[in-house]
């Protein structure tokens, strides 16, 4: 029987391979001995059955290719039945498809994680806090005073790990300023040997010119070391790690083969090791939070997941390519800054918390983490009122609006009222009324165009009870 190929994809039999060929090579040319085919609706018109499968092809450089194959049977007057069909090449569309599967995946695993992440932060502030108070305190003696120490240690480790989780489910609070990721590198180079240790060789590679970006800086780092730790363990009898920065303009083409991928000018960070490289099947899932090839108890599985979340956070991207026994590169993607970049300031020697007489407003949902807030707050002078919920807060500042000097609130908070509503709305009545928000998680519930600054208005769960003392100092003393 002979076979008829039509359709808007006419493949040249000379690029392919194997069975694909064999079938092309049977191809009529449309209406050879058969009239004026004039389009592919005037037969799919008589068509008694229809049959819809696909196959690959490889083609001569050894690219696969997925074709759509839909077959049908088309009886013609007084001619041999036909077998019609129609090749449609929806090797874009499958890999399109795969990343759109495995985006949703990402998030809802990021979601997943950053409830998860935020339930703890507040379930660890209240750990740590007492911890700290019972350390504070002079009545805890020997094993006792040890005891409290361990658990606020343990709470600062398990806080680490939120922080992580947070990460990935890009709902960590970003403070983004302007970076040359040039300097970002060059100041990491002395950690960076550490972490790898005398037998893995560092290898810089640094752009000629600055290669500007807007974000947060410890995130950066945290790119960085993570990646280089995730090197470190695939080369456990020695190698080179090279680390090379570029300014790259992404075109078209390149956004078709990296479907992540978006057009224009990028600062690229290239990681790339020479260790014992990923399989092909954990590619896709290297990522996830918590999904590791490392033994039992030497790897927690947050390293790739938290630089995929700071990566995506700065609206960019990760390209890996990796072959066993050859190493693996991780090319990241930042969008470039065209704007100089700002020097960061000198970080201040810790100071003594000071007290004082003024009026705070405190607003906190979880009962144990507000009643511990109010009771730090009240041991260093200040006077306390609370509410549990924003609709609460209004009742309160209607009755004590002249009063009150600080507003410390959290972000989220049940009865329709969030933390930054509850906040405008009293600046429309004092416009100049000093707030701090916390959050167990991020700023991606307050929005985009609210700035948040920690140590001046952002405190993030878990804090120690020393830090809140400060920052609601400093938010006082700040003359705007």
């Amino acid at each position: 029987m002979p076979l008829l190929v039509t359709g808007d994809y006419r493949p040249d039999v000379s690029d392919y391979e194997g069975q694909a060929s064999r079938n092309i090579l049977n191809v009529i040319p449309r209406g050879d001995g058969y009239g004026p085919f004039s389009s592919f609706s005037a037969y799919t018109s008589a068509l008694p059955a229809a049959c819809r499968g696909a196959f690959y092809a490889l083609k001569s450089d050894g690219t696969v290719v997925t074709f759509e194959d839909t077959s049908s049977f088309v009886e013609l007057r007084g001619k041999p039945s036909l077998l019609l069909g129609l090749f449609r090449d929806v090797t874009v569309q499958k890999r399109l498809e795969e990343q759109l599967r495995q985006s949703q995946k990402m998030d809802a695993i990021g979601q997943l994680a950053g409830g998860v992440a935020h339930d703890f932060n507040n379930i660890l502030t209240i750990i740590h806090g007492h911890a700290s108070l019972l350390l504070a305190g002079s009545t805890l003696t020997g094993s006792s005073a040890r005891s409290a120490q361990q658990i606020g240690q343990a709470a600062e480790r398990a806080a680490g790990l939120t922080r992580q989780l947070l990460t990935f489910s890009r709902r960590q609070v970003m403070q983004p300023r302007r970076l040359d990721m040039n300097e970002v590198v060059s100041n990491m180079t002395k950690m960076l040997s550490r972490i790898l240790g005398e037998d893995i060789s560092l290898q810089l590679n640094y752009f000629p010119q600055p290669a500007l970006i807007e974000a947060d800086a410890g995130m950066m780092e945290q790119v960085l070391l993570n990646l280089a730790v995730n090197s470190r363990d695939a080369m456990p009898k020695g190698g080179q790690l090279s680390i090379r920065i570029s300014v790259v303009e992404v075109d078209g083409r390149h956004v078709i083969q990296h479907p992540e991928a978006h057009p224009g000018p990028f600062v690229c960070l290239d990681a790339t090791d020479t260790g014992c490289g990923i399989a092909a099947e954990n590619l896709r899932r290297i990522f996830e939070p918590f999904f590791t090839t490392k033994e039992v108890g030497k790897g927690t599985g947050l390293g790739l997941a938290t630089v995929y979340g700071i990566v995506k956070q700065h609206q960019g991207w990760i390209e890996v390519e990796s072959e066993i026994g050859q190493g693996t590169g991780f090319r990241v993607f930042i969008p470039c800054s065209g704007l100089k970049a700002e020097t960061p300031d000198e970080q201040p020697a810790q100071k003594a918390p000071r007290g004082g007489t003024e009026t705070i407003l405190v607003v906190e949902d979880e009962a144990p983490v507000r009643e511990l807030v109010c009771n730090l707050l009240a041991g260093h002078g200040y006077n306390i009122l609370q509410a549990e919920s924003g609709l609460k807060a209004l009742e309160v500042w209607r009755e004590c609006k002249d009063r009150i000097d600080l507003l410390l609130t959290d972000l989220v908070m049940p009865d329709r009222v969030n933390g930054r509503e509850l906040a405008e709305k009293l600046w429309v009545e004092r416009p100049k009324l000093k707030v701090i928000f916390t959050s167990g998680y991020s700023a991606d519930v307050v929005g985009k165009d609210f700035v948040l600054r920690g140590g001046l208005n952002y405190l993030q769960k878990p804090y120690h009870p020393h830090k809140l003392a400060l920052v609601v100092r400093d938010c006082l003393d700040a003359v705007n």
